[in-house]
């Protein structure tokens, strides 16, 4: 090794351990600093239960809609920009079939399948909660799914499939493109404003061992569905033959082609699951938040992202683990900074993170 060389290895060694100890030094600060409030009374116990159950219920629809942008990079090598409306499609798509179902013949057809443009009906008055209608609010999760994997299979048989044969940052810039068609085509049919959905959810205690929480029924129907999915996409990856089609294509998409992979089913089978969940995740995601509006999804995308890119971008658990720790770090971080700058903080975790671990925490597994 030439002297140049080494004089580059240990200024990098220098840079690194520096920066681990700066992050060391402000984690122990922090740590210290959470255990003097809990101490003082200054941040109750149950405060700080709060801050880490909506981290985990961010978290996992973060993580949940993470997957579909994983499995798409892993299967498809491109990163999919119109992922963030596909999660606006299925907000729409859902609470329009919701309101469908819970107010069909008692209020105006058109402002339930507009999602009451004009404010009317009231979430109240239709009852749109889950426990009032829960028809309504699982068929709403349904179609969520359904007509969000039709958008996108008609985005990949009009746009992706002629360019798949294209470099990757050709498929970036179209699915930019799409983006933008989908974002606007949503907003000119259910408009632009910005208006609350489902009714006041019903309060239930939760008991987590030394203490108790107050949590609503939409959280848990939250935390449920996304437990469920992601267990399921696990069961699938694991023990199906389609995961083991999907888990090859992602290690070596020619040699799956030569071993007889049917890989354009594959790759059909990826847009479908991705597209679902993804759609499922913008339904609950205003089941959670209450309100919808057609830039929500875009507004996501960034944090959907950032936990890809954490976990170790192309691995399905990377993504819920980096949507979960993203989630997390968003809500606490609450008790040292100002709301609007707490997702900072997640993003500056990250940014530490995969500078000591570029490929992520869990990267280097592009299949599951």
């Amino acid at each position: 090794m030439e002297a140049s060389d080494v004089r580059r290895t240990l200024s990098r060694l220098r840079v690194e351990q520096v920066l681990g100890a700066i992050v060391a030094v402000l984690l122990l600060y922090l740590v210290v600093d959470l255990l003097r409030q809990l101490v003082t009374g200054t941040l109750s116990a149950s405060t700080l239960q709060q801050y880490l159950w909506r981290g985990i219920v961010v978290g996992l629809i973060y993580g949940l809609a993470g997957i579909g942008l994983s499995m798409t990079y892993s299967i498809l090598r491109f990163a999919n920009f119109s992922h963030g409306d596909l999660l606006t499609t299925g907000m729409f798509s859902g609470w329009s079939a919701a309101y469908v179902i819970a107010g069909f013949g008692a209020y105006n057809l058109g402002n339930l399948l507009l999602v009451r443009p004009n404010n009317d009906p009231t979430p109240g008055a239709v009852g749109m909660a889950i426990d009032s209608q829960p028809v309504a609010i699982l068929g709403g999760i349904v179609v969520a799914a359904l007509f969000t994997v039709a958008i996108a299979l008609a985005a990949d048989r009009l746009v992706y499939r002629r360019l798949r044969k294209q470099s990757s940052i050709a498929l970036l810039i179209a699915s930019v493109g799409v983006a933008f068609v989908l974002r606007y085509l949503i907003a000119f049919v259910f408009t632009r404003s910005n208006r609350a959905v489902p009714a006041s959810a019903p309060e239930t205690t939760l008991d987590l061992g030394i203490a108790s929480t107050t949590v609503n029924l939409h959280e848990m129907t939250l935390v449920v569905s996304a437990i469920v999915l992601m267990v399921g996409v696990h069961l699938m990856l694991q023990h199906t033959k389609l995961g083991t089609s999907m888990r090859a294509m992602a290690d070596n998409r020619d040699l799956a082609k030569i071993t007889g992979i049917p890989t354009e089913r594959v790759v059909l089978a990826t847009w479908v699951i991705g597209a679902a969940l993804a759609g499922i995740a913008g339904y609950l995601i205003v089941l959670n938040t209450g309100t919808i509006t057609y830039t929500r999804g875009w507004t996501l995308l960034l944090p959907v992202f950032a936990g890809v890119i954490l976990g170790g971008i192309g691995s399905v658990y990377g993504a819920i683990l980096g949507g979960l720790i993203i989630g997390i770090v968003d809500e606490v971080a609450i008790i040292w900074l100002p709301n609007e700058m707490t997702m900072a903080a997640a993003f500056l975790l990250m940014i530490f993170i995969l500078i000591f671990r570029p490929q992520g925490l869990l990267g280097g597994v592009e299949t599951a």
